[in-house]
């Protein structure tokens, strides 16, 4: 089947038709860096990452772009808070968030630009929509004309009566509609010379909205084919975006708009107020990256997903169901003296299955569970004492379609110690005492003192720990 995805412009799938055969350009916009990054940041990564793999798998060229904002009135304002200064704020909460990825299981795209470094870009788009008559100065600061771009809505399909009566002007802004939205912003009193930049028009900074016009243009062209970011940036940002990028160019800026739901924390909405933000950091503490990724995969990416432990358990006991299963299926092809060799191509029917699923909207709720599956054959066709190239396919399609997913790539034997210890630290339980009296037990056994090896299964028992003997020994997990 064709490659089909939600166009939030036109509110509905659509077969996908690139602009250039074979290449397909994404821009989407990513994190203002005054902060470390928080779930619902995690989300969009996640949900972007996951395409971009799948259309690398499926055999098309992408390029991916996506953007720091790290120059903002939110920056400027923590910054001033910690009497730091802003340019090092957000450099320092841009290498936060790229520790967070790394953990998350999420690539780095083709190229990440910063704000910061387009300014000359900024000013020559703000120049043109001068020129042209959609934008006008007005003591030191630049603002669109709302009302000089006729399509302006068609993306949040709002109607600009409606949007005139919500609106109001900030004191200290100089529009001439309420609707207009600044372009460039004349620098303040007090605000650091690091995020002050001369223009035309007078000293200041770029407001939000013209960053990504300027650099998603610059990297993929005057149109391309799919912007991205949360649900939340429909309005006004980017329907802003679409504005001021059309009205200079006179040409469509995305074909295709795609955006990620919410998520809510056990069932209400995340909000500072509520104090119900929480950052990925603070998630990793408790649980194994993988984890946090397969829960974001569980949920289709459009659809609203809702945060709780028991959900996240839920996808814990997935990853540690895959690693597992590779670990079995190692362990039997080794037995079979077939370890290390080159496996054969992977099973056609699995990766068509996935593919499907992945080609409806990058659906990977629904990828998810025939991936299940195909690792629910593995272990039956192991359990069978199935031929080993027949467990050698299974195993090396499994592998490939959990690579696409961001999925089960580490050695399992040494993720599955990984995430034992994060799942110990999780309920209190020291591994150091789990071992010894793994130790303990064993000698016990040696000595045939059989009810002194019982009485030490039941006591880590009692701590939430299992003991699981086997051929190569004992070895133990967390109960979840």
């Amino acid at each position: 089947m064709p490659l089909r995805v939600f166009n939030t412009l036109v509110n509905e799938k659509q077969d996908f038709t690139p602009v250039r055969p074979a290449r397909i350009g994404i821009y989407v916009c990513g994190i203002t860096v005054y902060d470390l990054a928080h779930i619902g940041h995690a989300r969009m990564l996640t949900a972007f990452d996951v395409a971009v793999r799948f259309l690398r798998w499926a055999g098309w060229e992408v390029a991916f772009v996506r953007n720091w904002t790290d120059v903002d009135d939110k920056i400027i304002r923590r910054a001033l808070e910690r009497g730091q200064d802003p340019r090092r704020l957000s450099d320092h909460f841009i290498e936060e968030c790229r520790r967070d990825m790394q953990s998350l299981g999420v690539m780095a795209a083709d190229v990440e630009p910063k704000a910061t470094d387009h300014i000359p870009e900024m000013q020559a788009l703000i120049a043109r929509l001068i020129e042209r008559g959609n934008a006008y100065a007005s003591r030191g600061d630049v603002y669109f004309a709302v009302r000089s771009f006729a399509g302006y809505g068609k993306l949040s399909k709002r109607n600009l009566d409606d949007l005139r009566a919500g609106a109001r002007v900030e004191p200290g802004e100089q529009k001439r509609d309420p609707l207009d939205f600044a372009l460039w912003k004349a620098a303040k009193p007090g605000e650091p010379a690091s995020v002050t930049w001369e223009s035309p028009w007078g000293p200041g900074r770029p407001g939000w909205h013209i960053e990504c016009s300027a650099m998603c243009q610059k990297y993929l062209g005057t149109t391309f084919d799919v912007h991205g970011g949360g649900k939340d940036l429909v309005f006004p940002h980017h329907e802003n975006e679409i504005a001021q990028s059309e009205a200079a160019s006179g040409q469509e800026l995305a074909h295709y708009w795609l955006h990620n739901g919410f998520i809510t924390m056990d069932a209400e909405k995340m909000s500072k107020s509520l104090g119900n933000v929480r950052t990925i950091r603070d998630l990793l503490a408790h649980w194994d990256g993988e984890a946090l990724r397969a829960f974001l995969l569980s949920t289709h990416y459009r659809h609203p997903i809702n945060f709780t432990e028991a959900a996240v358990l839920e996808a814990d006991r997935r990853v540690d169901y895959f690693y597992e299963s590779l670990a079995k299926g190692d362990a039997y092809l080794a037995q079979k003296k077939l370890a290390g060799r080159s496996g054969p191509e992977p099973l056609g029917e699995h990766v068509q299955a996935f593919r499907e699923a992945m080609e409806d909207d990058f659906n990977t709720a629904e990828a998810l569970a025939r991936l299940e599956r195909l690792y629910g054959t593995l272990n039956a066709r192991v359990d069978a004492g199935a031929r080993p190239d027949e467990v050698a396919a299974l195993l090396q399609t499994a592998r490939a379609l959990s690579g696409v997913l961001g999925l089960a790539s580490r050695a399992p034997l040494e993720a599955v110690r990984q995430r034992r210890q994060i799942a110990a630290g999780r309920k209190g339980i020291d591994p150091k005492w789990v071992e010894e009296r793994i130790g303990a037990r064993i000698a016990a056994r040696k000595a045939k003192d059989f009810v002194r090896a019982d009485a030490i299964r039941a006591e880590v028992a009692a701590r939430g720990v299992e003991l699981r003997d086997g051929p190569g020994g004992t070895d133990w997990r967390v109960l979840l």
